[in-house]
């Protein structure tokens, strides 16, 4: 199987610079090695006018027999298995197996990295893909339907039929396909990589959690808008059920905060959207995460504790300033944690940057030594989350163990609520809201909090403060009055906060901090 990448140039823009995007140099055919065979990179054709790379899999069927032993029954695994082990279609067409060499050769092409040229990446060029044969459960017209949307101006799909000697056998399910466009090499990668074994639908290897997480990667920028997402996210994924709901909300957060103008993580609380009348473009999620940084800046805190992190919003903004030296981020829930770690790419993370940056499991009811000792710690939209019994222990774990120098608490204001002409009247913000304080309440709760342990406080908007109802979001910003409150150790009683719209029901993991 194999597939061909062409480009046209000019003596300024040589169409050699191929060769830099690809990371494989024209003048050289080259081979690696993957788990089922061999692949060749090589160059039909190298000039400045026109350069054509070629990538060849040889594919081993013992390998691939060995390595799929025990898969072949089941969700994920060896396909076409009634072809036998030993002759099937796999070392001829495009498949699966394919789009993981895709992966292992272009590795840094698909990235869209190229250390010695760094600003070809981002310019579109005119390409020409032919994969002579490509698996099409779909025929032609789903091939189309697949690639149409992706920019480019001509998908050309020819039926490969079965035998040639025997034309009324018809055609296969095979296709020859050509693509023609001008296109960023990152993007059309990218494409190929999960378009491949979708059309393909029959993916060689056990589809693990960790797909989905390549899906996106791989669909960024595409997947998310694509009219055939749910189609492609299904058999990308192997028809895995709870794999593809997992990939489809996200893909649906990414989608409206495309459309809203924000990051997909600020979706996930209908407190991060603006009212519906406004004109304002900026996010109250961006305007509340500027007021947090303006404060922990203006208190010069330099170790920070976001608690409640949540999916790493807060903590990705504060990576982005220097100085900020330590951050860490507390969460509940595994699941928000691991979410977070996707987000601010920590695999990936060079040593001195991942060395500001931990991500810590714990509750905010229960004391941790390890949370003490820090200049700075922010609740962000935590507290509402909590049954008002809980608050106490909250309260006493952060301002009574923790005792950091400035505390930052954010949360809704209730009064602004009827700005908001899509919330029913009556209702709060978000279904996992215990309660949302009214101006009064949260400053009566504050100033008591700030007397019992030492601290003064004083209040800030953040988002436009309507002279009749008050600002979207309110912040107050604790500053220790001293060093030692031993007189402030005293656990206090679950009673003693304002009064609020009272529940019962305990909060769900990843809501609540």
């Amino acid at each position: 199987m194999f597939l061909t990448i062409s480009t046209t140039g000019t003596p300024e823009r040589p169409a050699t610079d191929l060769g830099f995007l690809l990371h494989k140099h024209p003048g050289k055919a080259q081979e690696f090695t993957t788990s089922h065979g061999t692949a060749h990179v090589f160059y039909p054709e190298a000039t400045a006018e026109r350069c054509t790379a070629a990538l060849l899999l040889e594919v081993d069927p013992v390998a691939l027999v060995r390595r799929s032993q025990g898969k072949g029954k089941g969700r994920g695994g060896a396909p076409d298995t009634a072809l036998a082990q030993y002759v099937n279609d796999r070392p001829y067409a495009a498949s699966s197996l394919f789009a993981v060499a895709l992966g292992k050769v272009f590795r840094s092409a698909l990235a869209g990295t190229c250390a010695a040229r760094p600003e070809l990446p981002g310019r579109p060029r005119p390409l020409r893909v032919e994969l002579p044969a490509l698996p099409a459960r779909g025929g032609g017209d789903l091939v189309r339907r697949l690639f149409g949307p992706l920019g480019w101006d001509s998908v050309r799909t020819e039926p490969v039929a079965l035998d040639e000697r025997f034309p009324e056998w018809g055609d296969s399910r095979y296709v020859r396909l050509v693509l023609e466009g001008e296109l960023k090499l990152d993007d059309a990668l990218r494409q190929l990589y999960v378009l491949l074994p979708v059309l393909d639908d029959a993916k060689h290897y056990w589809i693990a959690p960790d797909e989905v997480d390549k899906l996106l990667r791989a669909g960024d920028g595409w997947l998310a808008a694509h009219p055939e997402h749910a189609l492609i996210t299904a058999r990308y994924l192997a028809r895995h059920k709870r794999l593809t709901q997992d990939a489809m909300e996200r893909l649906e957060l990414a989608r409206l905060a495309e459309a809203d103008g924000s990051e997909a993580g600020e979706l996930d609380d209908a407190a991060e959207e603006q009212p519906d009348d406004t004109q304002r473009s900026v996010p109250l999620a961006v305007r509340r995460r500027e007021a947090i940084l303006a404060a922990l800046r203006s208190a010069g805190a330099a170790r920070v504790l976001d608690l409640g992190c949540g999916q790493g919003q807060l903590v990705q903004a504060l990576l982005k300033d220097p100085s900020f030296t330590e951050i860490v981020g507390v969460d509940v829930s595994v699941r928000a944690l691991a979410t977070a770690a996707r987000r601010l790419r920590l695999e990936r993370m060079g040593e001195r940057q991942s060395s500001r940056v931990t991500l810590l499991q714990g509750s905010l009811a229960y004391t941790d030594k390890r949370l003490a000792g820090y200049d700075a710690a922010v609740l962000s939209e935590v507290v509402e989350h909590l049954d008002l019994p809980r608050l106490p222990a909250l309260e006493y774990a952060v301002f009574g163990a923790a005792r950091p120098r400035t505390v930052l608490v954010t949360t809704p204001n209730v009064e602004y609520n009827v700005r908001w002409e899509s919330l029913p009247a009556g209702h709060v913000r978000h279904r996992d809201h215990r309660f949302e304080w009214n101006r009064e309440e949260f400053r009566a709760w504050a100033g008591e909090v700030a007397a019992r342990y030492g601290y003064t406080v004083v209040y800030a908007p953040v988002g436009e403060d309507d002279p009749e109802v008050g600002p979207p979001t309110q912040m107050a910003v604790f500053t220790a009055a001293a060093t030692d409150f031993s007189s402030a150790t005293e656990t206090p009683s679950a009673t003693e906060t304002p009064s609020a719209t009272e529940t019962t029901d305990t909060p769900k993991e990843g809501e609540a901090a």
